[in-house]
């Protein structure tokens, strides 16, 4: 697309003397294979009739590249591209790719970017809510790394805080060593509860007994009392066990967990310099930070007047922390919507106090359900599914009926493969939908439809017996001609989404990937074709085959075997 780009540019050069940027777009196939408005934009700046600019520069086009060029409606110019030529340079593309990946580029070499996911509070399971910080934090990292970033992952856990004082408060009330060794993680899960429902009732009725408990175990722990700490790394510990189990499960890892507690101390002597340098101030006994001059009238509080720390203390530290020893240019952070004014508030903090201004907050909507009456609804226990690890047993029961001959290994990718893929259906601020009915539906918009695809690719390639031989010569391509325009755009799809991050368009890209191969495999046979068709076309395949593999890689989503 950059060669056929800079075709149009000298071509507007050598008419109009104008040096103008020419974006293409992919045109409806009926009309062209791209399109671009140049001609729109010249007549706006010329002062010319926009299609007169058309009808100048479209004979001009024409070329052993660009096989027609024609005006259309006000001043568009619809291109069509020569076959062989788009075979050509698909496959000089593929030979000169970083490391031989189709797809990778070097664009973000010498930059360190920080990916921070899924960095859940420790106080409960796992839920569903937490599966797209996880997901698209992942996927993120993913997109880093084919681009040529140095990618740090770093599991933040919320390990410190209110929740610890709840769960001990709640343990020595409600629960008992015996229960909490026999129900882990959702017997913390459940103290937290219920002393979460007293407070409530506690400051209705204008108490704070509870709350007062809640907080003395928190000043327990930033004083380093050993009961405190004891309980602290107890729970912690539960907490981080049932974590790694579905991390495992869902085939995401980091290679850091620096949780918040190990950023209590710093982040206090930090609110104290604040202080002492005049960026900070005390109010009512607390400390806080004005941050008016970007725009936020509400001040940042680093410190309660209880003394004890919130999460800008322990953010701040973090950020310090980075910075000192990775210096990313980036940091992105996923969480959901109803954070996103806390980090406009953290990022003028970190500026403030004089950090480089690298986060990036990719917050995302709601994840929800189709409920009982078809209506989309919220997911909640109340409705279905709301622990991770039920929706992932669930979906393994489902996905084994789409494995007749497969193994319990492609069940679980398939199960995967549905549940990541539709988390990337939408785009991440619209929310995601979980529907049980389109979820495996290997004929529509879904996670297997595309594993399928893959599926029916890896078995052409192996009854084949090759990929990669040579192509033959005297082959026109046009069989294939859709298929080529759609693998030419997945190097530039990529590029695209290590500056946007709407991943939402992979996944987009991915599906029509399918459905162009699945019309290609209708009318063009492949096993049966004479030699010089067979091997070229066994040789798209082949490169087809890697970018199912790499598009899916990128959501976490692994082909299985057998479908």
């Amino acid at each position: 697309m950059q060669e056929i780009s800079g075709l149009i540019q000298k071509t507007v050069k050598d008419l109009f003397n104008v040096d103008e940027q020419v974006e293409l777009t992919r045109a409806d196939e009926q009309f062209g294979d791209y399109a671009t408005n140049i001609a729109l934009r010249l007549g706006k700046q010329l002062g010319k009739n926009p299609r007169e600019v058309a009808e100048a520069i479209a004979p001009k086009l024409k070329n052993n590249i660009i096989e027609n060029a024609e005006v259309a409606g006000p001043g568009f110019i619809n291109l069509k591209i020569n076959s062989e030529w788009l075979a050509s340079a698909l496959k000089k593309a593929a030979a000169s790719a970083p490391g031989g990946v189709y797809g990778t580029s070097l664009t973000g070499k010498g930059e360190t970017v920080v990916c921070e996911f899924p960095s859940p509070n420790m106080a409960k399971p796992f839920s569903v809510g937490h599966i797209r910080s996880a997901l698209q934090g992942w996927s993120i990292a993913q997109i880093m790394r084919l681009t040529g970033h140095t990618v740090i992952t770093d599991n933040h856990l919320g390990d410190a805080g209110t929740p610890f004082g709840k769960w001990v408060v709640g343990f020595l009330t409600y629960s008992s060593k015996e229960q909490l060794a026999k129900d882990g993680i959702n017997e913390l899960a459940r103290i937290y509860i219920a002393v979460t429902t007293d407070m409530k009732a506690e400051k209705e009725a204008g108490g704070h007994e509870i709350s007062d408990q809640v907080q003395a175990w928190l000043q327990k722990l930033e004083a380093g009392d050993s009961e405190a700490v004891a309980y602290s790394k107890q729970f912690n510990q539960i907490s981080l066990d049932h974590l790694h189990l579905v991390m495992e499960r869902l085939n995401i890892s980091t290679e850091f967990e620096y949780g918040e507690a190990q950023f209590v101390k710093r982040g206090q002597e930090l609110a104290d310099e604040l202080l002492k340098s005049g960026v900070a101030k005390e109010s009512a006994g607390a400390v806080i930070v004005d941050i008016e001059e970007f725009g936020i009238d509400t001040p940042v509080m680093l410190r309660k007047a209880n003394g004890t720390a919130l999460y800008a203390t322990t953010d701040l530290a973090t950020i310090e922390f980075r910075e000192k020893t990775w210096h990313p240019s980036k940091v992105f952070i996923h969480t959901g919507q109803e954070q996103a004014f806390y980090f406009r508030q953290l990022k003028a903090l970190a500026q403030k106090a004089g950090y480089p201004d690298t986060i990036n907050h990719l917050w995302h909507g709601l994840v929800d359900q189709v409920d009982e009456s078809g209506k989309r609804a919220k997911m909640s226990s109340r409705k279905g599914v709301i622990a991770l690890n039920d929706l992932l047993d669930e979906a393994e029961k489902r996905a084994a009926a789409l494995t007749d001959d497969g193994t319990p290994e492609d069940a679980k990718a398939i199960a995967l493969g549905a549940i990541k893929f539709a988390d990337f259906m939408a785009d991440r601020k619209k929310g995601t939908l979980f529907d049980w009915e389109t979820l495996f539906n290997v004929q529509g918009f879904s996670g297997p439809a595309v594993q399928y695809a893959a599926v029916r690719i890896n078995s052409i390639l192996q009854k084949a017996g090759s990929e990669s031989a040579e192509p033959s010569g005297d082959y026109d391509w046009s069989a294939e001609h859709e298929l080529l325009l759609e693998l030419t755009a997945f190097p530039g799809l990529i590029n695209e989404l290590a500056q946007n991050y709407e991943l939402h368009k992979l996944a987009a890209y991915l599906y029509q990937l399918a459905r162009t191969l699945n019309r290609y495999y209708e009318k063009t046979p492949i096993l049966k074709a004479p030699e010089h068709e067979r091997t070229n076309r066994l040789l798209l395949l082949g490169l087809t085959k890697q970018v199912f593999a790499t598009g899916l890689d990128v959501l976490g989503i692994t082909v299985p075997n057998k479908m």
